[in-house]
């Protein structure tokens, strides 16, 4: 089996399990190799405590295991990130992730769609645009999970 099928799969089969907890939250992202908002914004989760194995894909790996995971174009990002069983799109801030970790929502997971500025790994200085993170629903639907001014 090649490495992005191997990929593409053990993160599809992850996606799919229940959630479980886990003694230590640890995180899988798949992102571009290029991408250094991605970086910061992985940076950004591991100063929060949690654990990160980073894997680098080509575009047509991320985009089929978004699609896989329920995480439409509307709903999408730079990366995709899995953590016990919860799909986290985009430049989610470490709190609202610790929030779903605790409250086990029977959920998809959250996504903060596009990149907004003043998001986690999309700093630039004092600018801050308003942000809402997304719980997306296991039909497809959202619902707002918080809103960050």
């Amino acid at each position: 089996m090649k490495r992005r099928e191997f990929l593409f799969t053990a993160f599809s089969a992850a996606v799919l399990a229940a959630p479980a907890r886990a003694a230590t939250a640890q995180m899988q992202v798949l992102k571009s190799p290029t991408c250094g908002c991605c970086r910061a914004w992985i940076a950004h989760i591991e100063n929060a405590g949690f654990v990160v194995d980073v894997q680098d894909v080509p575009q047509d790996v991320l985009w089929a295991a978004k699609d896989r995971a329920g995480i439409t174009a509307e709903l999408s990002s730079c990366h995709t990130g899995l953590i016990e069983g919860y799909v986290i799109e985009g430049h989610v801030p470490a709190a609202d992730i610790q929030r779903l970790l605790a409250e086990r929502h029977d959920t998809i997971g959250l996504t903060v769609p596009g990149m907004p500025i003043g998001s986690p790994g999309m700093e630039m200085g004092d600018r801050r645009d308003a942000f809402e993170t997304l719980l997306v629903l296991r039909d497809g639907s959202t619902v707002v999970f918080s809103s960050h001014t």
